[in-house]
């Protein structure tokens, strides 16, 4: 069961693997990125960087939606973290089940409008979100379980 899916850029750090894993019971984080899948310095530091007692999977996006579809993954109390706004679009495009994302975390830049102490949006990302959310899907910024949730429209 998706118990939640995020965009953070930084995938696997305290908030994620300590704070959302213990208020979710996740016992399973999937990484939804072709990037991440071609750098195995960074995968051997996310296995690193997971609670113990939290199963991790690295997957492409075409691979994650397969599972994610198939209902191999249904046994889990699933955590997905997707690295950008693209790579969750892609993903929630393919996996129809994918009705919310909280963004957690997106890397700042020229190009990119701040909206939130940590979301930092392009103007194709902010093209994707409203589709995101005219399809239905619930896109909301939230950095820890305790801060309010804000529908990412009224941020943009």
């Amino acid at each position: 069961m998706i118990k939640l899916v995020r965009v953070d850029h930084r995938l696997i750090h305290g908030q994620v693997a300590f704070t959302w894993t213990k208020f979710l019971s996740t016992d399973c984080i999937l990484i939804a990125s072709d990037g991440l899948l071609k750098d195995d310095l960074r995968m051997a530091g996310l296995r690193m960087a997971k609670p113990s007692n939290v199963k991790l999977v690295m997957k492409s996006i075409e691979d994650s939606a397969k599972a994610l579809n198939s209902g191999v993954t249904d046994k889990y109390n699933l955590l997905i973290l997707c690295e950008s706004v693209e790579d969750v679009y892609r993903l929630a495009k393919k996996v129809p089940t994918i009705t919310a994302i909280n963004l957690g975390g997106t890397k700042s830049g020229d190009d990119r409008k701040n909206i939130s102490k940590a979301v930092n949006v392009s103007q194709d990302d902010i093209k994707m979100i409203k589709e995101l959310s005219e399809e239905g899907r619930s896109v909301f910024v939230q950095l820890v379980p305790d801060d309010d949730s804000t529908d990412v429209m009224k941020l943009i």
